[in-house]
Parts: structure tokens; sequence; C-alpha cells
């Protein structure tokens, strides 16, 4: 599918198609499946069989097969988390990050109420600065100041002015540029994405050298006393860098079901946050004509106590970080897939920036001293390669539950199975699933049937998809 697909039109020939669906016996089901996979626009189709057999005797206790589905396909839903490439999975995601991420504020899923009593924090670590970049910058009120109106600012060793008096708009395409590309520091920019996820893990363990000095314990005195739980997502800022938003929850030795001692306040938070964050540092890998350097957290560390009345809810704070759980680099102009060896980076559909940032990622992705860090395979994220949204063990409830309690609400609900079998703890089953994959997308009519039958946005067009949507 194309990076920058536009919606369907509804052609003649797409209307055909429609029609064609429409009229064949087995429309009914194939709109029931359609509605039950909530609108996804980049079906995922299978064909195959599962049966169900008694390990001791052999006898075949049950068998499902994709010959009675239309078109003998299987179609289940792509569960992708990107809303560029899917509306309907992605805002799934999104919901269920929001449940994970509430659940571990104020309890639920499986978390014990209590929790909401536990000190917790709000916590923005941001990248530093790799060069002056245009900016829009809203003044108290909402009234937008200019970019940056610096008087005798002079020009860069390039002839460029390093001043911009404009006053930009939320949609102004120079939002992020640099205002001198070639001052811009491109290798610095790529090496903190690629250790931006190092960098946080060394920071949740200056959090705990911290807590355990501010409460005069060992790190493994603490861990008998404390835990420290954590769920955070990456964002990408405009310049094409990545920073963490994260919830920060201090519990007692067995999780959300312990209180933390008495003296774990959220002060003590606040400043083990701070100290760690301003101590933590990464050393990039050395090559031939690139030293080695160290990478740290931008100045701007922003922390404030999460509260169940005001402005910093618990409601918001879940909503913020299931928002950027379904986004990526392709919201600051860039690709939502790789790079491919045929592609050309010069007509590739992204800004001028972004731009510069991949072909960075190439050259550094070619060193051998920087091969651990993968920066070709994932340029189009440009060189970031840790997971959007992670959580600590004992923060909450996880996505694998979430989506287990659906499945099983939704076979209550529809009539349409994968051959599962009601079976109760004591019941021994033999399951074998023989799977074959065919391809994956809608046919313009199916587009606009799905569109119908949901009540969604029309999907982006898959133009390879065959009859049955396939892309295979």
């Amino acid at each position: 599918m194309p990076e920058h697909a536009a919606p369907p039109v509804v052609t003649p020939a797409a209307a055909r198609d429609m029609a064609a669906r429409i009229n064949r016996r087995d429309f009914a089901r194939w709109a029931a499946r359609t509605r039950a996979m909530g609108g996804c626009a980049q079906p995922i189709h299978l064909r195959g069989r599962v049966e169900h057999l008694d390990p001791l005797t052999g006898e075949l206790l049950h068998r499902y097969t994709t010959a009675r589905e239309p078109g003998g396909v299987l179609r289940v839903a792509c569960k992708t988390r990107r809303a560029s490439r899917c509306p309907s999975c992605a805002e799934t995601y999104r919901a269920d990050t929001y449940q994970l991420v509430r659940a571990g504020l104020t309890g639920g899923k499986g978390v014990p109420s209590s929790v909401a009593s536990h000190p917790a924090a709000f916590v923005t670590l941001t990248a530093p600065s790799f060069g002056t970049v245009h900016a829009r910058r809203e003044k108290p009120g909402g009234a937008v100041a200019p970019c940056h109106p610096r008087r005798n600012a002079g020009t860069c060793p390039h002839g460029r002015a390093m001043s911009c008096t404009v006053r930009h708009s939320a949609d102004d395409g120079r939002l992020g540029e640099p205002l001198c590309p070639d001052c811009y520091d491109h290798t610095g920019s790529v090496l903190f994405n690629a250790l931006a996820p190092e960098l946080w893990r060394r920071f949740t363990m200056a959090l705990r050298r911290r807590i355990a000095k501010a409460a005069g314990l060992s790190l493994r005195q603490l861990g008998d006393t404390l835990t420290l739980s954590f769920a955070k997502v990456a964002e990408y800022q405009r310049r094409g860098v990545v920073h963490f938003h994260a919830v920060i929850r201090l519990d007692g030795p067995t999780g959300p079901d312990s209180p933390p001692p008495a003296w774990a306040t959220h002060e003590v938070l606040a400043d083990a946050v701070q100290q760690g964050a301003r101590a933590v540092t990464v050393p990039t890998p050395a090559a031939p004509g690139l030293p080695s350097r160290s990478l740290a957290w931008g100045p701007q560390v922003d922390l404030r106590p999460i509260t169940t009345t005001g402005e910093l809810t618990d409601r918001a704070v879940a909503g913020y970080i299931a928002k950027y759980a379904t986004k990526a680099a392709e919201c600051v102009g860039t690709l939502d897939r790789r790079i491919r060896a045929t592609d050309d980076i010069g007509t590739l559909p992204v800004t001028a920036h972004a731009r510069r940032l991949i072909a960075e990622c190439l050259r550094l992705g070619a060193l051998p001293e920087l091969a651990e860090l993968r920066l070709a395979d994932w340029a189009h994220m440009l060189g970031f390669r840790g997971h959007f949204s992670t959580k600590s063990r004992r923060y909450s409830t996880t996505l694998g539950a979430l989506r287990e309690a659906r499945i099983l609400h939704n076979q209550r609900e529809h009539e349409i199975t994968t051959g599962r079998l009601p079976l109760t703890d004591e019941d021994q089953v033999l399951v074998v699933a023989h799977w074959r994959y065919l391809g994956q997308g809608l046919t313009p009519g199916e587009a606009l049937l799905t569109a119908a039958i949901t009540g969604t946005p029309l999907p982006p067009l898959n133009p390879n998809a065959t009859e049955q949507g396939s892309t295979a």
C-alpha cells in the first residue's frame, strides 16, 4: 500500500466490485466477519483447518475448516498499532493501552483500588538539542510568539540567518525543520534515537539507586521494601527525535497490592527523577571518523503528581499516553515502512529533514562498529528501534490479558469461530492446526462495504488486492 494512499474513490469498477460482493450467497457471513473485525482496513487472509483430537484415543472431537468461509478464506484483523495503516485496529490498541495505564492508577483489571493512594508522577524526558529548528511557541492565553526572533543573530558558517520571526501555524510544514540543515547534528540525532532505550534502562536503575540512598538502604534491601513500577510511551518530536512520557509509581514489596513504606513520598520520587535524569549518560560506539561521545537527556524534565481531581487526573494521563501509543515516526514526515534496497532516497515521499536523517542512518548503518545498532534496518524510524509502549512487570495488567478477555467475549457474542471448543481446566485436547497465509487487504468494493457496515472511515485502498482482498 502506498505510504500516503488516498481513500478509495467510488469508481464504476469499485461499484461493480461492491455489487458483486453483495449479491454473493455468502454475503451475510462475510458481513458478520467484517463486523467482528471492527472494520479492519488490512485484514489478513488465511486458509487451513483446525482439528481437536482426544490425546488418548486419537478420536476427532471437532474440526474447523476455512472451506465454509466466504471464498474459502478466513479473514482476521491485522491488529496493528499504527493508525496510519489501520485506524480500526489502532483504536483497539489505544483503548487497551488506556485501560492498562489507568488500571495502574486507580485499580481494576486485577489491580486493587488501593493503588490510587500510592505516590505516582507523570514524567516527561526529552532529548537534548541537536540544532535550532523552527518551532511554534504559544504564550499564556493562546497567542503565538515569533519562532526565533534574535536581534543581531547573524549568519551561520553556511551563510544562513539564525533567526526566524514567523509565527508558525500548527500545520506549518517548516515546523521541526532546522534553520540550517548543514549545521544540524544529524549524527547525534540518529544515535540518540538508537540509544534512547538504553538511556531509559539506565535511568530506571539510577532511580532505584537514588531512592535507596534516600532511605539509607542498599539496593537489595530496597527490593524487600519497595517496588518501582512504570508504564511509558515514546513520542516523536517534530525535529525527529524521541522523548518519553511515563507514569512512575511507588509500591510495596509485592507490587500494587501492597502499600509503599511511609517514607516513600512523592517528594522522594520527584528528587530521584530529577537526580536520575541528570546523572545518566550513554556512550556511543566509536568508529573511524566518528569519535565516541556521551548522550544524555535534555535539560527539560517535566514531573507532575497524578491526582484523581484537577488538571492532571488519571483519566487525562491514561488518555495522553494511549494517544501516542498508536503513532510513530510517520507523524514527523517519514515512512511507516522499512527502507528497501530498491528505494531511491531522493524520491521518497518524506520531508527534507527526514531525508537527511534517513541518509545518515544508512551511512552509519554501513559502519561495522555500529552494526549492533541496526540503523539501516530502522532508518524509516530515524534510528529508534525500541518498543513504543512498555511497562514494568508489576505495573498493572498486560495487553495480552486484555486481548484474551476480548476474544472470549467475542466468542460468546458472535457465531463466527475458528474452531475453539468450550473446555474446562480438566479437559485434555490435542489441537492440530494447519494454516497458509494468502495475503492481506481489501478490494475497492470491500473497502466501501466495510465502511458502510461498521461505520468506520473509508480505509486506504490496497491496489494489489485480489477478489478476496488478498495481496498474494
